[in-house]
């Protein structure tokens, strides 16, 4: 990937802690897990971690709590090749995620946001600025704004599904919701209607189509893969997505080395450990 790829990760930063169960229980229901395991996880994280493996000069804007765990967050980071000096350290406990992931290798997620809560402002971004929900959307809203104003791309990854301000939806270049969070956010028309330049809408297994306006949507097939967890394959999809529109790939073709990223993610377990490099990507690439 050439030198000048940039890419700004503005997001969350948590210690996942993940139950392996034969099936998710339902409401009210205990079940014996089979499995337990701590992961470094976020969807910043993730996405941040993702692009860097792409070979993208990758800076994250996050923060973390000053115990173990955020140190043990950092570290990843900084072994991933980020950039981590707009890592803000503060008195509250670093972000946490409790994951249920059952034998089929689907998942259920809750989110403790702790020290993500104080996530700064990416004030100086370049390249290309990639941003999720698990932080205060102030800090999405004004991270957007600089780098519209600084004249870089912006992705927006609308994860954990919630209203997006007009205006931010309207500096948004790409946006990469998956089927559930389009519906939530209004769907595909709605999306374009408010100044989104393009919406990739992602399928797990099926893909991806990428939507225009005025255009047929155009379909990206996933690759057949055996399934082991799903954990972070939705973040390596967009942190991949961004590395390869920060090298100069058309959408088309970034999204899909996000098909083919996302989808190699689920054959290993944990979502970091699960992250693709370049080379795997490039392996499976038409």
């Amino acid at each position: 990937m050439p030198d000048h790829a940039q890419v700004c990760v503005v997001g969350s930063a948590n210690l996942d802690l993940v139950a392996g169960v034969a099936r998710r229980p339902g409401p009210g229901e205990t079940l014996l897990g089979h499995s337990y395991a701590e992961h470094p996880g976020g969807k910043g994280l993730n996405q941040a971690v993702a692009a860097a493996r792409q070979g993208a000069s990758t800076t994250f804007v996050g923060a973390v709590g000053a115990d173990a765990a955020g140190e043990r967050l950092t570290a990843v980071l900084t072994e991933a090749g980020c950039d981590v000096d707009a890592v803000l350290v503060v008195d509250t406990p670093t972000g946490r995620a409790l994951i249920v992931v059952d034998d089929a290798g689907e998942n259920s997620i809750v989110v403790i946001p702790g020290a993500n809560d104080y996530c700064p402002t990416a004030h100086t971004p370049q390249g290309v600025l990639l941003v999720q929900l698990e932080v205060p959307m102030d800090v999405v809203a004004a991270s957007v704004r600089a780098a519209k104003n600084a004249g870089c791309t912006v992705v927006l990854n609308p994860a954990p599904a919630r209203d997006v301000p007009t205006e931010v939806l309207a500096a948004v270049d790409v946006i990469v919701p998956n089927e559930h969070e389009v519906e939530l956010l209004g769907g595909v028309a709605r999306l374009l209607d408010a100044g989104v330049g393009v919406v990739v809408v992602t399928r797990g297994a099926d893909g991806a189509e990428v939507h225009r306006r005025d255009a047929a949507p155009i379909q990206i097939a996933a690759p057949a893969v055996t399934v082991v967890d799903t954990t972070g394959a939705g973040d390596t999809l967009s942190g991949t997505v961004a590395a390869a529109l920060a090298s100069g790939y058309d959408i088309d073709d970034a999204v899909r080395r996000g098909v083919i990223a996302g989808s190699l993610a689920t054959t290993i377990a944990g979502a970091v450990p699960s992250i693709p490099t370049a080379a795997a990507v490039d392996a499976l690439t038409p």
